[in-house]
Order: structure tokens, then C-alpha cells, then sequence
């Protein structure tokens, strides 16, 4: 069924329920899973020189931020004996980062967490899993 299972994380709660779907899935099919964290990149502008936070700085910060949150995950799937491949990637538009790394990885399944918007607001603001859903060709998982 599926081998190669890519589980986008952001760190957040809900997340961490497509983690533990993703990661069971994986160990009962006995498949490789992909843990991906997209980071932010810089704002750049023209008034950029006067932003409180320096590019190095803010690129060091993100790194670190996307490394724990892949390597949190990589925890828990050595735990359950998953084998499992971290990567941090940065993008404007992660849902767009999320299938080209599916892509890239030869995936047959992306799990995903629900974007917990309901209504106009979800209406309005779309979502990365909404995205991913509607562009890939990839199955897709939605974990609520």
C-alpha cells in the first residue's frame, strides 16, 4: 500500500495529531516516513534596513525553529521504529514547498493536518491543506 509517507509539521497542536496518525500508519505498513517543516523566508522590503531583526539572525532563528520541530518528530518515529527523514525547506508558499518535497521524494501519501477554520473565515483565508489538496495528484490524508 503506501511506502514513502511525507507528514508536514508545523509544531502546533493539531499537527501533532497528523504526526501520531502519520507515524502509526507508517509502523503498521511498516513504510518510510518524510517529516518536513517549511520556513518562513525573510520579509524583505524597502525599509528592511530598519526591521528589528537582522536576515542572519532571522534565518539562524527559523532553522532552529523548523530543526527542533523535525527533529521532535524524528523522536517519535525512532520510538515506534519508523524510519524516518527530516528536512526543512524554506518557502512562500508552503503548500507549494509541501508537493514539490512529496514530488521530490517520490511519496505516495502526504499526511495533513485539518486547518481547523470553519466558514467565511476558512472561506476567506484558504488553508495549506486546502492547497495541497486541490493541486496534487498525491493522495491526501486530512487528520481532524
Amino acid at each position: 500500500m503506501f511506502q514513502r509517507i511525507l507528514v508536514p509539521t508545523d509544531g502546533s497542536d493539531i499537527t501533532q495529531k497528523s504526526v501520531a496518525s502519520a507515524l502509526s500508519l507508517a509502523a503498521s505498513l511498516g513504510a518510510r516516513v518524510y517529516v518536513l517543516s517549511v520556513k518562513e523566508p525573510f520579509p524583505y522590503s524597502a525599509i528592511s534596513e530598519m526591521q528589528p531583526t537582522p536576515p542572519q539572525e532571522f534565518f539562524e532563528a527559523q532553522e532552529r525553529i523548523a530543526a527542533s520541530r523535525v527533529a521532535d518528530v524524528a523522536a517519535l518515529a525512532e520510538a515506534q521504529g519508523v524510519v524516518c527523514e527530516t528536512h526543512t525547506i524554506e518557502a512562500l508558499h508552503p503548500w507549494e514547498a509541501i508537493i514539490e518535497h512529496a514530488q521530490h521524494k517520490a511519496c505516495d501519501l502526504i499526511v495533513m493536518a485539518s486547518h481547523g477554520r470553519r466558514g467565511v473565515t476558512a472561506l476567506l483565508l484558504g488553508s495549506e491543506t486546502q492547497k495541497v489538496l486541490t493541486h496534487t495528484k498525491i493522495p491526501v490524508l486530512v487528520v481532524r
